[in-house]
């Protein structure tokens, strides 16, 4: 199944949309920074300021980067200690070691991974990374060989935001652990999650405000914590607008463009239609879009349409897709700002943070159109 997409470069995009000042929380400058302030990708930042051999990049291409950079007083670690290729890991303020069950079957870990390399650079740390599968044999042999390599703390990643039992090798080790899309029932390390049912809220609620009152959704797999948490959501947001819950318009999904089709030709089978779909994951949307324009509907205009996951096929779909960035990047972020607060004496019990998944708005929702507060006849 084709996705139609628009041709917009997306850097350039972005680049308009931030101002070259744009920097990262508590004023850090990264490569991303210099990337979207210099309209090129990340890897040609470090190119040009790592003075890669064997690239060749245009001079005014390096010329660009090297301006954005100084405009934004980016300061580039000492990199000292790698000039040898046989450089050790002593010349190195510290190694932090980051586990993970799954790596390949999603962008989120990867994203969680790379916060957390720029967060740790900035200070002159590596970050070494090890795909655990969850094997409860292979899983501490994995961690083991990290702590091996000298770590001085541990980040512990699940693919799926869920409550773990934490393995009892986490609790044996002498270095700080932080938990990243999990936390544990007895809160004894530092853990952060996405704040799903705000985002789930926030989606229903932007289609409120454009006077939509007949909004279905198509959920994730019902057993996972995300979909329960951003159905959660909507139906908050439904209550508190006064909106009667209506069973008919919630659509069990699986995560998939082929189940977000099927969902969606579902909801346009219902007498009462709806004027808006919230979507609880970007690949939906896409098979939601599909189905929409196979039915002769145009988005917005007969139904507005929202995803969530911000991926980056949101903003090259037509319309582009409103949706709510998962905040995997800023959590890879904090995990290693959480590493510079001193522990509790003891035992500590500490807190699940929650960050927010803030909307995107793109151009998939509009008002209602005047006679369309209820939905569409069937055709």
């Amino acid at each position: 199944m084709s996705e139609p997409t628009d041709l917009r470069d997306p850097a350039l995009e972005a680049s308009r949309r931030r101002k070259p000042s744009a920097k990262s929380p508590k004023g850090r400058v990264t490569m991303t920074d210099i990337a979207r302030a210099a309209g090129c990708s990340q890897a040609t930042v470090s190119f040009v300021l790592n003075n890669t051999p064997g690239i060749r990049l245009s001079q005014q291409t390096r010329e660009r980067v090297i301006e954005a950079a100084r405009g934004l007083g980016y300061a580039p670690p000492a990199f000292s200690a790698l000039r040898s290729p046989i450089a050790s890991f002593e010349g190195l303020d510290g190694v932090i070691g980051f586990a993970v069950d799954q790596l390949a079957t999603s962008p989120e870990a990867v994203v969680a991974i790379e916060g957390a390399r720029q967060a740790s650079w900035n200070a002159g740390n590596v970050v070494l990374v090890a795909q655990t599968l969850g094997d409860s044999v292979m899983e501490p042999r994995a961690i083991a060989a990290l702590t091996k390599r000298g770590i001085s703390a541990l980040i512990y990643m699940t693919i799926f935001t869920r409550e773990i039992a934490a393995p009892d090798y986490l609790y044996d080790l002498d270095i700080p652990v932080i938990l990243l899309n999990c936390y544990s029932a007895d809160y004894a390390f530092p853990a952060v999650v996405p704040s799903e049912i705000a985002g789930g809220q926030s989606s229903t609620r932007h289609l409120i405000s454009h006077g939509h009152r007949r909004i279905a959704t198509i959920t994730g797999e019902p057993w996972m914590q995300a979909a329960q948490d951003r159905l959660k959501g909507y139906r908050r947001a439904l209550a508190t607008a006064d909106i009667p819950f209506d069973a008919e318009l919630v659509v069990e999904g699986d995560w998939s463009a082929s189940a977000g089709y099927a969902a969606t030709i579902k909801l346009l089978a219902l007498k009462d239609r709806p004027t808006a779909i919230f979507c609880q994951n970007d690949r939906t949307a896409i098979g939601c879009y599909e189905a929409l324009k196979e039915a002769g509907l145009h988005i917005p205009g007969d139904i507005s349409v929202v995803g969530y996951d911000d991926e980056e096929i949101a903003r090259h779909l037509f319309p582009p897709l409103t949706t709510s960035i998962l905040p995997h990047m800023a959590m890879g972020q904090w995990a290693i700002e959480q590493l510079e607060i001193p522990a509790p004496p003891g035992r500590g019990r500490y807190p699940i943070t929650k960050l927010e998944c803030p909307l995107v708005e793109r151009e998939s929702v509009s008002a209602v159109a005047p006679g369309r507060t209820h939905g569409l006849t069937a055709r």
